[in-house]
C-alpha cells in the first residue's frame, strides 16, 4: 500500500534503546521486571493517575479490569456501545456479567447520554465507555449520571492516547481505564496494554489477576497478609484468589514503550493538525465533518457519509483501493459488534435497534494518520474523495 493504516511507528531510536538494553552483561532478565515497573510509573505520571499495570495487550487490559470489578464489586449489567472492539464485549462476557447496549452519537462516536439514561436498571454495575478513534466520549452529563446512580465508570482509551476532557487526559476520570500499545496505535510496545486507576484495591486485584491471580503479586502487604492468614493450609507463595491467566508483558516491550512515550505528545500535536486539514478539506455536503474535535487525539482519519448510499460507498472503496490507500470500513472494530456472528448467536437481529451505530457500520471508514504526513498528501486525499 502507498498509504498504509500505520507507517514508521517503530523508528531507529526505539531499536537502538532495545539494543543498548540487551547489550548489558550479565544479560538482563527479560520477563516482567524493573523496566516494566519503570514504564508503569512513567505512564502513571504522564496520565495523572496513581497506579498503572502493564499487560500484554489492550484486550488483556479489558479482560482483567472487568474480572477485577467482578471480584471486588460483584456482577450485574455493564452498559456499553455496540461500536468498538470485540474485546470490550468479550471482557464483559468472560467476567460473567451482562452487556447492555446503548446507541451512539455522531459527534464523537460514543454513547449517547440521553439513550444511556433509558438503559439504567437496578442491576447496572458499570458503564464501559469507549473513546473511539481519538475522540473524547466524556461529558458532564455522563459523569453526573454515574455519580447519581453509583455506577462504576470504565474508560476504554485504547484508541485515544492523550485525548482530553476539560483539559484533563482521558483515562484519568473512570474508576479504571485501559490502553493499548498495539503497532497501529498512537504509540507502540509491539504488543501491550495498560490498566490505570486511582483505586488501591483495583490496582492490587489487577496486579494479582495479571499473574494467575497469585496473592503474592499484590503490592499491598495488608491485603496479602489477610489472604495468607485466611488460608493457613496453603503455601503463601502459591495462593490463587480467582480463576485467571498469565497476562504479563516483558522487559523488551517496556524498553520500547519508554522510548516511544518520550515523543507521544509531540506526535499527537501533529496528528491533530493532520485531522483538522483532512476534515476541513472534505465536502461537508457529502461527508460528515461535525465531529467534536475539542481535546481530540486521532491516529486515524474518520470518514463518514452524511446519507446512506450504497453506490457511493462502493465507489469510495474502489477509488481508495485503486489509489492503494488502506482503509477499514465500520470505524472502530469493524463497526456494530451486534452484527458479528458471536453476537448474532446471542442477540439475533438486535443490531437493527441501534440506527446511528448501524449507519457508521455501513457508511464509515478510517484511514491512517501518522505524524510525518505532509499537508499536500492530505489535500490529495480530500480532493480524491470529493470528486467521487
Amino acid at each position: 500500500m502507498k498509504w498504509p493504516l500505520m507507517h514508521n511507528n517503530i523508528i531507529e531510536s526505539d531499536i537502538e534503546s532495545l539494543i543498548k538494553f540487551l547489550s548489558q552483561r550479565p544479560i538482563p532478565i527479560l520477563t516482567n521486571g524493573k523496566k516494566v515497573r519503570e514504564f508503569e510509573e512513567a505512564w502513571s505520571k504522564w496520565l495523572g493517575v496513581k497506579y498503572s499495570i502493564f499487560v500484554n495487550s489492550g484486550s488483556s487490559a479489558n479482560i482483567l479490569t472487568l474480572l477485577a470489578l467482578k471480584e471486588l464489586f460483584g456482577g450485574g449489567e455493564v452498559i456499553t456501545s455496540p461500536l468498538g472492539w470485540v474485546s470490550d464485549v468479550a471482557a464483559i462476557l468472560h467476567a460473567g456479567m451482562t452487556p447492555v447496549f446503548c446507541d451512539i452519537q455522531l459527534k464523537n462516536l460514543a454513547i449517547n447520554e440521553n439513550e444511556l439514561i433509558k438503559k439504567i436498571t437496578p442491576e447496572t454495575r458499570a458503564i464501559l465507555l469507549t473513546h473511539i478513534l481519538g475522540y473524547n466520549g466524556l461529558s458532564k452529563q455522563l459523569l453526573t449520571i454515574c455519580d447519581r446512580n453509583n455506577i462504576l465508570l470504565i474508560e476504554d482509551v485504547c484508541e485515544s492516547h492523550g485525548a482530553t476532557f476539560k483539559g484533563k487526559k482521558l483515562g484519568s476520570f473512570g474508576h479504571a481505564s485501559n490502553f493499548s500499545f498495539y503497532y497501529a496505535h498512537h504509540m507502540t510496545s509491539i504488543e501491550g496494554g495498560m490498566i490505570c486507576t486511582d483505586s488501591g484495591s483495583i490496582y492490587n486485584m489487577c496486579r494479582s489477576l495479571r499473574s494467575h491471580a497469585m496473592a503474592r503479586e499484590m503490592d499491598d502487604e495488608n491485603m496479602k497478609s489477610y489472604i495468607v492468614k485466611n488460608n493457613p493450609e496453603l503455601n503463601k507463595d502459591f495462593i490463587f484468589i480467582a480463576p485467571s491467566y498469565n497476562m504479563r508483558s516483558t522487559e523488551i516491550n517496556a524498553v520500547i514503550a519508554l522510548n516511544q512515550l518520550s515523543r507521544l505528545d509531540e506526535n499527537n500535536k501533529k496528528r491533530k493538525r493532520n485531522l483538522d486539514i483532512f476534515l476541513d478539506g472534505l465536502d461537508n455536503k457529502k461527508y460528515y465533518t461535525k465531529f467534536d474535535r475539542e481535546g481530540n487525539s486521532n491516529y486515524a482519519f474518520t470518514l463518514l457519509l452524511n446519507d446512506p448510499d450504497m453506490m457511493l460507498r462502493n465507489k469510495i472503496e474502489s477509488t481508495l483501493k485503486e489509489a492503494e490507500i488502506e482503509f477499514r470500513r465500520g470505524m472502530s472494530g469493524g463497526g456494530n459488534q451486534l452484527c458479528q456472528p458471536y453476537m448474532r448467536r446471542i442477540y439475533g437481529d438486535e443490531y437493527k435497534d441501534y440506527p446511528v451505530c448501524q449507519h457508521v457500520h455501513n457508511f464509515g471508514w478510517y484511514i491512517g494518520n501518522y505524524p510525518e504526513l505532509e499537508e499536500s498528501k492530505i489535500s490529495y486525499l480530500t480532493k480524491l474523495l470529493n470528486k467521487i
